[in-house]
């Protein structure tokens, strides 16, 4: 296993080299491609109607939800992946991506889905009907009205200011891995969920989609905590980048086509993120190294908060969440806990935290 600074320098020169081919591809293959993508988007309106929004901040700010459909799946590819069969729309996995405004610093914070959240007055979108204000769980929004009532929640939540949208299915994501030969990850303990199909011994792994879903989707594991399985999220985010840079996808126009054509077609955007947007995008980080991508998870007052009605949900602790958000929202790195906070989950009742902000160098194998 190579050591942490040989790590660092190999990610390093592998993501400015992939970055730098990618930048290279769009531009060179032209707009064509990229406006051939970006056709195969969904499209959804979630900042139509939206008031009293926070201000926007430096930097940029991408929502990026992963949701539970099973659109696209088999009756047989239901139960394998140990999905059932009635989805409820809600949100699996959500995450807020910052791109600093010179382009120098990605952060992606999770925010857990099952955070306890007041959910703004809103039409349901399942029957039509008006619901007034309600505390819920953080994936419900979605279920509930959409992606405009997932951005109005998100921005109550963090005071940041949502710039784009994107929400990716179940299908896409297990496309998109098997497109690039799977992705690598490595656990120290067994990892065992008979829920979601998750069964990995301790050691190194090569997952295809199938099992990475498992993986990232594993609610009964780390004990129950949705904490945990941020982070796995995490890790997993890591190795896919690893994975798709040694496979040289970001230099190989089919490649990367065939892997994007994967994503989008069961990815839904915002109208305004169009051919140029990414393009924008794709220049903006040309020039980062993964250590200076950072990941980060909302601290958490308790990670096992009971509420009559929705049974256990994740309360932030606020201190700590608003030193995180006024970050984002200045454009600076993501904060460090503060020295005496008990880790998250230790049952002795203190206020607990997330883990430190972690860079994607360190959670490859």
């Amino acid at each position: 296993m190579p050591t942490a600074r040989r790590t660092r320098r190999r990610w390093g020169l592998r993501i400015t080299a992939g970055l730098a081919g990618l930048v290279l591809t769009v531009s060179g293959a032209g707009h064509a491609m990229v406006g051939t993508v970006t056709d195969g988007l969904g499209r959804v309106d979630p900042f139509h109607g939206l008031e009293n929004r926070p201000d926007a901040g430096r930097g940029l700010n991408v929502l990026l939800v992963g949701t539970d459909t099973r659109e696209g799946l088999s009756a047989e590819e239901r139960a394998a992946l140990h999905v059932g069969n009635t989805a409820c729309h809600c949100a699996d996995a959500v995450l807020l991506l910052h791109l600093s405004a010179d382009g120098d610093r990605a952060d992606i914070v999770s925010l857990p889905r099952d955070t306890y959240a007041e959910l703004p007055e809103h039409t349901f979108s399942m029957t039509g009907g008006h619901h007034d204000a309600h505390p819920d769980k953080l994936n419900a929004a979605l279920s509930h009205g959409g992606p405009g009532l997932m951005v109005r929640t998100v921005e109550d939540l963090t005071g940041v200011r949502v710039d784009h949208y994107l929400e990716i299915s179940f299908t896409s994501f297990m496309r998109a891995v098997d497109i690039i030969g799977g992705v690598r990850v490595c656990t120290t303990t067994p990892l065992e969920d008979g829920y979601s199909g998750l069964d990995l011994p301790a050691g190194t792994h090569t997952l295809d989609g199938a099992k990475a879903l498992g993986y990232v989707r594993a609610r009964h594991v780390d004990g129950g905590s949705d904490l945990g399985r941020v982070e796995r999220q995490h890790r997993f985010l890591a190795a896919f980048l690893d994975q798709v840079l040694d496979s040289g996808t970001l230099l190989n126009p089919g490649r990367l086509k065939d892997t994007v054509t994967a994503l989008t077609g069961s990815v839904s955007a915002d109208h305004g993120l169009g051919a140029e947007e990414m393009l924008d995008l794709a220049r903006a980080v040309s020039d980062l190294t993964t250590g200076r991508a950072h990941f980060g998870t909302v601290p958490v007052a308790d990670p096992a908060h009971a509420v009559t009605g929705l049974g256990s949900t994740v309360l932030w602790d606020e201190a700590g969440a608003d030193r995180l958000f006024r970050a984002l929202r200045e454009d600076r790195p993501l904060p460090a806990p503060p020295a005496g906070e008990t880790p998250a989950g230790d049952g002795t009742g203190a206020a607990t935290r997330a883990p430190a902000p972690t860079t994607a160098d360190e959670f490859t194998c």
